[in-house]
């Protein structure tokens, strides 16, 4: 991690670095990176070794205090330590980028509608909760409850990189609240998350490829944000890939977020088709598509929350539906280690 430092340094030491002020500014976050976690290896290292200090005096002489403060203090370390091993599996290119996020409710009607709202909660719950800014891009209600679709921006250091272990179909299993019956129903939203790219990356589009449609922007619970057609919904013919953006008042303001986040699904498109094509000369078999099921929330007739790609899984529902994701992120990020 030093020799890459000292490579950054050199760099950016070099006559003429400021040639090219995008190209620049880009190497220097990415130096910025590198010495972050530099600094938090270190300050890791120091820990340790005070921990270990403490550990000698209280061996030479017992003090009840300073084993209490040691226990306070080895807890506090092991939970920054278990947070900077995730930040370190995070090293796919656009990891550190902001994510879009997509809730589509399957067929159920109401049911499903529901449980996409019960969803969106849950992902902005953890993203307050990690400090990660939560900006809704569009909002469609659902006819009675919940939501139709949902798009929002998380945005924050590493956010692609933390949510992309989200991507695929959610279900959910419970007594109904809908139903004057009190049946079991089982319920699926799926969840589609890319990573938002910047202008530095060039994807080319044909204007006569796109259908472009306008509609009334509408917030939570149906009502308006402004009583003109300023939301933008883009459908990329050759694709199917539709985007909406309703977040700005403006309608060109709207069509040029919306044009971004096609450029973000073409791009991803893009990669990972590259990605089956190598998977499939190497004779993997590895699925891209996030059409299969990825995790269980079971209410009924039990408590269970499973992530079937890792076997992950706690009977804490309540505790995931509040926002308290990291133990499945980081199951997922371990997993694609093996």
């Amino acid at each position: 991690m030093e020799s890459n430092i000292a490579e950054f340094d050199e760099i950016m030491s070099e006559p003429g670095f400021w040639d090219d002020s995008e190209k620049a500014q880009g190497l220097i976050n990415q130096a910025n990176i590198v010495k972050e976690k530099y600094n938090q290896f270190m300050a890791l290292a120091n820990q340790q070794e005070e921990l270990e200090m403490m550990l000698e005096m209280i061996r030479e002489e017992p003090d009840a205090e300073l084993q209490a403060e040691l226990a306070d203090a080895t807890q506090a370390h092991s939970d920054t330590l278990a947070l900077f091993e995730l930040d370190m599996l995070l090293d796919d290119p656009y990891d550190k980028n902001n994510a879009i996020i997509e809730l589509h409710p399957g067929a159920g009607g109401t049911e499903s509608q529901d449980w996409g709202s019960m969803l969106l909660r849950m992902y902005m719950r953890w993203a307050e909760q990690n400090g990660f800014k939560v900006e809704t891009l569009d909002y469609q209600s659902g006819d009675e409850a919940g939501i139709k679709s949902v798009t929002l921006r998380i945005k924050g250091h590493n956010a692609y990189g933390y949510l992309k272990s989200e991507k695929g179909v959610h279900r959910l299993v419970r007594i109904s609240p809908f139903d004057s019956a009190g049946r079991r129903h089982t319920s699926f939203v799926s969840v589609d998350v890319i990573p938002e790219i910047d202008d530095t990356i060039s994807i080319d589009i044909n204007p006569d490829d796109l259908k472009i449609d306008t509609y009334r922007a509408s917030g939570a619970g149906g009502q308006h944000i402004n009583k003109t057609d300023s939301a933008i919904r883009i459908t990329h013919i050759p694709t199917g890939i539709v985007v909406a953006s309703q977040e700005q008042r403006s309608q060109f303001k709207n069509k040029d977020q919306a044009m971004g986040m096609l450029k973000s699904k073409l791009h991803q498109l893009e990669v990972e088709e590259k990605e089956k094509e190598l998977a499939e000369i190497r004779g993997e078999q590895k699925e891209i598509g996030w059409g299969s099921q990825i995790r269980s929330y079971v209410f009924h007739p039990y408590s269970m929350v499973k992530d079937h790609r890792t076997n992950y899984e706690t009977g804490n529902v309540q505790g995931v539906m509040d926002g308290d994701l990291s133990p499945f992120i980081d199951a997922y990020l371990k997993s694609r280690l093996s």
